[in-house]
């Protein structure tokens, strides 16, 4: 039985063998791509290429790419560890050509991988071709049939309709008819019983599509028609793990040598076995998906946060801890533990996990023990709803109150039903349906797009020259509308351009295109599949004059200085803090710089100071720049270039060098690091586990810094009389201050200790209790401090309600010996937020005690007369 490792191996081997390049995985998490946060398919890396932005190096190529499927239009992830086949992770495995061969070549390949090499049984084999679309005009894909039919009977070959069989990369762009191959897995039996041509798309466990290749031949346009690509292109993908199923005799991909070594070590780590209970089983399965997921991301550069793909990452995170901590009983962090078999499992092909192994374990354990303190935040706010919803004689909780424990504390909506039900309760399941409709719809509206077809004027590639100029003569290739949030845009390709597109953390150059006629201002310059994309708020008049395109050079220069600082800074951070550093992401602005680094505790304030020291050294220095352009990926690392973990970088690389400082970057630059000017560190903090960030300024933004912190001494000297130290004037003032608080202090206890008095000398017997009631001018806590002592003086029969004003503020306090609670049944919280409403306001507290504040101080005697009066006494 051949292995995991032993497939994928033979997969490419297969495929370099008919000519292809074999290439590396790309990154899972993608940064240049605004259409996409992950990598979901294997050809999101030869986006550029499939699109014409550019030529292809390799006409052919295959590889096993890292997926995530989660978001958007591939959402799997409630599917997973529920059934045998979906993950959030996958492999697939892929073969491409662009403008080579065609379906005749990919299907016969296909055929002979599995059928020859693999030795997979044809008859268990069947394949889907398109049936055609009226409404688009298509007949059948008989081509591809036919193809089919020189390997298998007719009876296996499958019409399937436009879901299924037509496959298109977004709205618009390529496209076209693709023919799944499906395995029927089940055991001869059931097969004898059912063809399994019967089950192919029906969602049957045993009858799975494991490969799909397709067959890119139109383009769509924005209008819905499709024209002919010029260049055919071949897209095919396998699921690995499915693969792995068939070819190790298994019934769920869970079961193979991918995913058993992880449950195993979950099994040990919980004290289950897997198989002996179905709800403990999808616990492990969806830990043992999840785990992969997390820690390929963390490898890529992507932590779990609040924001975009980070929050996505945090949520499949805090799914696992849900499905440990519900069905495995795991109270503490224990996902972290399972990393090095992980390791262990697909270190091999995939060596970046070894190499961040530290940081992986450091953030899961972090967001593992974060996310258990939000449960156990969550479990108390949801005993506090109960209680209430309980006390207004009701047993189901609103679906508004399930949505903000879920929305704002992060608490899983099945962990609130599973409670309510252990409870005798339910949730408003509709209104929380609709509560989380309404925030997809506010999130769909704000990020509704609508983009036009690109308008070409003329054929060509963007060549870019920013390295060395920041004006230079150009035309407009092409052009498109964009509408989002009710404002229009326009994109333009230009044929050369010193516009630098946002990447690598930098921000786009703004601009202006020049012609003899008009001036169009450049907003912003980003990057769409590899290709530069210049943002205007107007199209030229003109389209067909020749450009000068102009970068505003204040703002270049601005950010060449910070970007060429992050290098000197993290140089230095590794020559303070050791070679462990490395950086885990920056952004660099004309205003100021960020740079993220792993390093596993607080940089002090003399690390800081050093860094400081070490990179305005650097740049006193004046080192001059080193530039190396279309170097050798192995002449790069020879150099002892730094690569960032989670970059994907060709076979020829640029390289950036300030002296000892040598980075693989595709930044804008300093031509010496004089020209930086100076750098002064802001801050540091913690972004995650193990990341740590800076923020910096260089250049005149050191400056503005300076004269604002010259500014604020003098302005503070003036108010100390101009004391000629400072420090020595401010430490006698906080000395006095503390001297003065601590004799006002004394004062209050008095004051305290004179109403005390004066309220036990007022008090009223009823019925034999002690009412305490009054109206006085004092501050909050000095009432709170009153009603305890009088609760410790009095501990049977006393029931005291003051009415206080301070600044202005009302506020009643209600305190009551706790015979009254017991014996009469009386409840602070409930007096109090009754009589609250005469002050226009709210409150509550326990039992014994509670306090309501408002807007209406005219109502307080009224509220303490209704306190008493509910109190019955």
């Amino acid at each position: 039985m051949l292995t995991a490792n032993e497939i994928r191996d033979s997969f490419v081997k297969f495929f370099e063998s008919k000519g292809h390049q074999i290439v590396p995985s790309a990154p899972m998490v993608i940064k240049d791509d605004p259409t996409l946060m992950f990598t979901n398919a294997g050809m999101n890396q030869f986006k550029d290429i499939i699109l014409g932005n550019h030529p292809a190096k390799n006409k052919r190529v295959t590889d096993s790419q890292k997926c995530l499927r989660v978001s958007g239009k591939h959402n799997d992830l409630e599917e997973v560890g529920h059934d045998t086949y979906h993950h959030t992770m996958f492999e697939m495995l892929g073969n491409w050509s662009f403008g080579d061969y065609f379906k005749k070549e990919a299907i016969s390949w296909a055929w002979e991988f599995l059928v020859d090499v693999l030795k997979i049984d044809p008859t268990h084999l069947y394949a889907t071709v398109f049936e055609g679309s009226k409404e688009e005009g298509l007949e059948r894909d008989n081509e591809a049939a036919s193809y089919w039919e020189q390997f298998m009977p007719a009876d296996h070959i499958i019409n399937g309709n436009k879901k299924d069989n037509f496959w298109e990369m977004g709205d618009t762009g390529p496209c076209g008819p693709c023919s799944e191959i499906h395995i029927d897995l089940r055991p001869e039996e059931e097969r004898k019983k059912v063809s399994g041509r019967e089950l192919v798309n029906k969602d049957h466990p045993q009858v799975i599509e494991i490969w799909n290749l397709v067959f890119m031949q139109y383009n769509r346009k924005a209008d819905g028609s499709l024209e002919g690509l010029p260049a055919k292109v071949i897209d095919t993908g396998m699921g690995f793990e499915r693969l792995c199923m068939a070819m190790q005799g298994k019934r769920s991909n869970y079961d193979t040598d991918v995913f058993q070594p992880i449950i195993k070590v979950i099994g040990n780590l919980a004290g289950v076995t897997y198989g002996k209970d179905e709800k403990i089983d999808v616990a492990m399965r969806v830990i043992a998906d999840h785990i992969r997921t997390i820690s390929f991301s963390i490898t890529d550069g992507q932590l779990p946060s609040n924001a975009k793909a980070g929050y996505v990452i945090r949520r499949i995170l805090r799914r696992a801890v849900r499905y440990a901590y519900t069905f495995l009983g795991q109270k503490q962090a224990f996902m972290f533990k399972l990393v090095p078999i992980l390791i262990e499992n697909m270190g091999g092909a995939y060596p970046e996990l070894k190499a961040q192994q530290t940081l992986i374990e450091k953030v899961i354990k972090e967001e593992e023990e974060s996310f258990l303190r939000t449960l156990e935040t969550g479990i108390r706010l949801l005993d506090k709803t109960m209680t209430e919803t309980k006390a207004a004689g009701k047993t189901e909780i609103s679906g508004v109150d399930v949505f903000t424990l879920y929305d704002t504390f992060g608490f899983p909506f099945d962990l609130t039903e599973l409670i309510l039900r252990e409870n005798g309760m339910t949730a408003d399941v509709k209104g929380f349906e609709a509560e989380m409709q309404k925030q997809k719809n506010r999130a769909r509206n704000a990020a509704a797009v609508e983009t036009g077809d690109w308008v070409t004027l003329k054929e060509g590639e963007t060549t870019f020259v920013g390295y060395d100029y920041t004006e230079y003569e150009t035309s407009i290739l092409r052009y498109r509308q964009v509408k989002q949030k009710n404002q229009t845009l326009y994109q333009i390709v230009l044929s050369e351009t010193p516009f630098y597109a946002e990447s690598g953390g930098q921000v786009g150059d703004t601009g202006v295109l020049v012609n003899e006629f008009e001036t169009i201002e450049i907003i912003d310059t980003k990057k769409e599949n590899n290709l530069p994309i210049h943002i205007a708020k107007k199209l030229p008049e003109h389209m067909e004059a020749p450009m000068m395109a102009c970068v505003d050079t204040d703002k270049r220069n601005a950010c060449a200085a910070n970007h060429s600082c992050t290098h000197l800074l993290d140089e230095a951070l590794r020559q303070v803090l050791g070679t462990h550093v490395e950086q885990k992401g920056s952004l660099v602005t004309p205003d100021s710089l960020r740079f993220d680094f792993s390093h596993f505790q607080k940089v002090t304030p003399e690390q800081l100071r050093e860094v400081e020291l070490l990179v305005n050294a650097k740049i006193r220095e004046n080192v001059p720049l080193t530039e190396y352009r279309n170097l050798p990926i192995e002449k790069a690392k020879e150099l002892g270039a730094i690569a960032l973990f989670g970059e994907k970088y060709g076979d020829e690389v640029r390289v950036v060098q300030f002296g000892s400082s040598i980075e693989f970057c595709g930044g804008t630059h300093v031509s010496a690091t004089g020209k930086i000017g100076m750098v002064k560190i802001l801050s540091e903090s913690s972004v995650a586990a193990g990341v740590r960030r800076i923020e910096a300024v260089t250049g005149a933004k050191v400056e503005e810094l300076f004269n604002m912190i010259q500014d604020t001494v003098s302005d503070l000297k003036a108010l100390f009389n101009n004391a000629p130290d400072l420090k020595v004037a401010i430490n006698k003032y906080i000395d006095e201050n503390v001297g003065l608080k601590k004799q006002v202090e004394e004062f209050m206890k008095e004051k305290e200790a004179s109403v005390k008095a004066k309220l036990i000398e007022t008090a009223k017997e009823v019925n034999g209790v002690k009412v305490v009631k009054a109206v006085l001018p004092m501050p909050a806590e000095a009432v709170k401090n009153i009603a305890f002592q009088l609760k410790g003086e009095f501990p049977e029969n006393l029931f005291v309600v003051i009415g206080s004003v301070y600044e202005n503020k009302p506020l009643l306090t209600v305190t009551m010996s706790e015979d009254l609670v017991k014996n009469n049944g009386l409840n602070a919280g409930q007096l109090v937020r009754e009589a609250a409403k005469l002050i226009q306001g709210g409150g509550g507290g326990q039992a014994h005690f509670a306090t309501a504040g408002g807007k209406n101080s005219d109502g307080l005697s009224a509220a303490v007369d209704k306190i008493v009066e509910l109190a019955n006494l």
